[in-house]
């Protein structure tokens, strides 16, 4: 760093611009031409685009370490308490933009880029997205950590760097293809290896018991295999203040690289065997656990980053810290769905075992400690682990958990005398013909001092039902925490005409206050301003048309209304409703029956699991439907196309494009959905249920702005318990029939006229999700959204209502509550270097 003198006569120090991270647009090119040479090892006039990326995404990294550093040291300095969230899943997506707008330096790169005689538009589409994770659950953690570190709460997200994440998705024949999803392939500039704080983690062996010096009875765990976890550190910054806060992502490596003797015995396949075992643990995302070495693997997932984790904030704690007397003072973690639940058995272990706490104290602790949200309410998803694999993989964990069990079903007994029937629906061992198994969730809701739903519905059905006994037991624990998302992506980043229009009305506080929209609400009668609104979005659909155009060689009418359902593809989604619903349409035009109201463009994206029949054969119906509509003139304006890889990047340009929001999951499925909260805050209606965080929208927006239809999750339960006969629907509804015949008879598949049959015949006889029951209403809905597209002026006006009451689905207000609520974390401020404290930050907001 560059300095004046100090002295009487030449006055006070005057602390300049750091050379190394400068925010000039001079530091800026000279960082970014200095990183393609000496970063990257290439002349400018040869560096290829990938070369180019990384030395943006370094220039960023460099601004933001110092920032980082002090960061990690105002928390120290402090002993503040700090949050760590453990989650098997992120989603983080592309982050070169998004950290130049946390850093208020987009529009300053664009210009340098730009005066290099670069498109940065080119090189940020060198960045593949980081898909480590399904969906919503992975996207959520995501935005929950760029609000940790917006908010100034000190926490750390831990999970797994697998080296394949969620795969990529092709289509052929119209048929899901699954590819690796080789995202480390050209490396990772944005994060930091740490192999000074590499874990070694155990698994298989055996218990021994032993006394101690004090004559206390212990425990080994003894005769382990070993594998090593090494901590990826990426930094996640925060927007309009300094604070820098930490992902760590942990990575399996043998703890013996090979067999040196086996080896030079000429055996090399056997001499790398372990290691390329232990590897297996971080390779890939959710490997498939239909066979039982995958199931095998998940649980080694699943113990392999915890372990890592629990040993990591522990060593953190005990650097600070004499004792655990204030370690649930000093730490909080949460427990991002049941996936990471066996840290819980996992930190009695290590303070039992390895730090001779007594049990009471330890179960104090731990309890004190977790805390843990529940993401589904299908009691299928809740995760179950098979006694017998325990045992042979984690030996202790399953003595503890007994233990646990034991202590918990006598309080049980007391406190409900001679129910035997309440005690096994309680107990953490569940027991049946198929053999005992353990049942994570309870093993969560037991070991932690506070249980949350996702959505008010969620968390209501959640004490009604799927965990009734405990909310009996346990009512203090349970609240709810309505999940929200991150403005800065999901606003700023995806669609910069919006929140630029948005700004120059009410001005920038909306990105860190998002109730700031509120403010907009005056302005529904603004004719010009609504004019704006719907010019702003025409822009995006016609971005998003050309994308498509030159991406995937379609052609897209931007006039259309663009209706979009997007998201994993499950039955409970239903995307086979609207699929269904979307024949119907072709039906009426064909026989000429009446006009659509408007054009419309109907888009599915979204990726099955490997596994999965039933939802890889709605895809392929869904090709099937788009190639007899697009090919027939009959179906003039209705226009469909599934879109395949969906990802983060794709839906930050696809949402922005949105008009209606397909949100139609079966009533009581959905635990909250965020897709649904994204939609709505870039202007899109919601077409869906009353289902998970769709009634909070729809409160908030005004019941006339959201396009309701269907069943309540009461009804669907009544209808279940009366006895619900599918066939009544197809027998009574002619136009049902029509549409579920023609799927029947092979019309979309004649090369297999049998293929959808398992699908129909399904829906006749079970119909799970009442997708039957609610095709009807479906269908009449759509209608009505098609109706009122029509009519431009009053849309618009419904628009601006939907982004005007968005400020309660921010992630920014759920990490608030959860700090108030659960984690009792309290925000800390980090100071900047003089010379950056100096600069406006956020600087204004970056430009399209």
């Amino acid at each position: 760093m560059t300095q004046g003198n100090s002295s009487p006569t030449h006055g006070p120090t005057i602390v300049v611009e750091d050379d190394r991270t400068g925010t000039s647009a001079a530091s800026l090119r000279r960082a970014f031409l200095d990183h393609v040479h000496f970063s990257r090892g290439r002349p400018f006039e040869r560096a290829s685009p990938a070369d180019k990326y990384h030395a943006l995404a370094l220039l960023a990294r460099d601004r933001v370490v110092r920032r980082w550093t002090r960061t990690i040291s105002a928390y120290a300095a402090r002993d503040v308490k700090q949050v760590y969230y453990l989650s098997a899943e992120y989603l983080p997506g592309r982050l070169l933009v998004n950290n130049l707008i946390n850093l208020g330096l987009l529009d300053d790169v664009k210009r340098v880029t730009a005066e290099l005689g670069l498109e940065f538009a080119d090189l940020c589409e060198v960045e593949p997205d980081a898909g480590l994770g399904n969906g919503g659950l992975g996207r959520l953690a995501a935005c929950f950590l760029d609000s940790m570190a917006t908010l100034g709460i000190p926490g750390m997200g831990y999970g797994i760097r697998y080296e394949y994440g969620i795969f990529e998705q092709a289509v052929r024949g119209g048929n899901q293809v699954e590819k690796p999803d080789e995202w480390l392939r050209f490396g990772n500039p944005w994060e930091f290896e740490r192999p000074d704080r590499a874990v070694r983690v155990r698994f298989y062996g055996r218990t021994s018991r032993y006394v101690d010096a004090q004559g206390r009875s212990r425990v080994q765990w003894v005769d382990t295999h070993e594998v090593v976890g090494v901590p990826y550190d990426t930094p996640v910054i925060g927007y309009g203040r300094p604070n820098v806060n930490t992902l760590t992502l942990w990575s399996a490596r043998a703890s013996e690289e090979f067999d040196l003797d086996v080896f030079n015995a000429g055996d090399y396949e056997r001499a790398v065997y372990d290691k390329t075992r232990s590897e297996t643990i971080s390779k890939v995302l959710y490997p498939n656990d239909s066979v039982q070495v995958g199931r095998e693997l998940r649980l080694k997932q699943q113990y392999f980053f915890v372990a890592c984790s629990i040993a990591d904030l522990v060593r953190r704690h005990l650097a600070a810290h004499r004792s655990f007397a204030n370690f649930a003072d000093r730490v909080a973690i949460q427990l991002n769905d049941t996936h990471p639940s066996i840290a819980i058995p996992e930190l009695m272990r290590v303070l039992v075992d390895e730090h001779a706490l007594g049990w009471d104290d330890a179960w104090k602790i731990t309890q004190a400690t977790f805390a843990y949200t529940n993401h589904t309410l299908m009691s299928e998803a809740l995760e179950r682990w098979s006694v017998t694999l325990f045992e042979r993989l984690l030996p202790r964990h399953l003595e503890i958990i007994y233990e646990i069990n034991h202590r918990f079903l006598r309080q049980v007994q007391i406190r409900y005398p001679n129910d035997d029937a309440r005690v096994a629906r309680l107990s953490l061992i569940e027991e049946g013909p198929g053999g005992k198994n353990v049942r994570m969730a309870h093993l969560a809701v037991v070991g932690s001092h506070s249980v949350n739903g996702v959505a008010e519905l969620h968390t209501r059905l959640l004490k009604a039902d799927v965990l009734r006994d405990f909310g009996q037991l346990y009512p203090e624990r349970f609240n709810n925490k309505t999940n929200g998302v991150t403005p800065r992506r999901w606003l700023l980043q995806c669609n910069p005409r919006l929140s630029g229009l948005i700004a120059s009305r009410i001005g920038r506080g909306f990105m860190t206050d998002l109730g700031e929209l509120e403010r907009l609400r005056p302005l529904v009668g603004d004719t010009a301003f609504l004019e704006e609104v719907t010019a702003v979005k025409r822009a995006n659909k016609v971005d998003f048309a050309r994308f498509l155009r030159q991406t995937m060689e379609l052609k897209v009418d931007p006039s259309s209304a663009f209706d979009v359902q997007v998201k994993r593809i499950h039955e409970y989604k239903r995307q086979l409703l609207n699929a269904l619903g979307v024949i119907a349409l072709y039906l009426r035009l064909r026989r000429g029956q009446a006009a659509l109201p408007a054009p419309i463009t109907v888009f599915f994206g979204g990726k099955s699991a490997p596994g999965y029949v039933a939802a890889k054969l709605i895809i392929r119906l869904i090709h099937g439907i788009a190639e007899v509509i697009n090919q027939d003139r009959a179906a003039d304006g209705l226009r469909v196309h599934f879109l395949p890889n969906y990802r983060v990047s794709l839906a930050e340009r696809i949402i922005p494009a949105a008009d209606i929001s397909e949100q139609i999951s079966t009533a009581g499925k959905e635990a909250s959905g965020t897709g649904n909260m994204k939609f709505s805050m870039n202007g899109a209606l919601t077409l869906g249920t009353l289902d998970g965080a769709n009634i909070e929208i729809r409160d908030a927006v005004g019941h006339d702005a959201f396009f309701l239809f269907g069943l309540t999750a009461e009804e669907v339960a009544q209808k279940r318990a009366e006895g619900y006969r599918p066939a009544r629907h197809y027998e009574e509804d002619a136009e049902l029939r029509e549409v579920l015949d023609l799927v029947k008879s092979g019309f979309f598949s004649p090369e297999d006229r049998t293929l959808f049959h398992p699908l129909i015949d399904e829906l006749l006889r079970g119909d799970t999700y009442m997708l039957l029951a609610d095709f009807r209403a479906y269908v009449d809905a759509r209608d009505k959204v098609l109706e009122a597209y029509a009519r431009p002026e009053a849309w618009a006006h419904l628009c601006l209502r939907n982004i005007a009451a968005m400020g309660p689905f921010s992630s920014d207000r759920a990490i608030r509550e959860y700090a108030n609520d659960i984690w009792r974390a309290s925000p800390v401020d980090v100071e900047l270097p003089s010379y950056e404290a100096e600069t406006p930050h956020p600087r204004p907001l970056p430009s399209v």
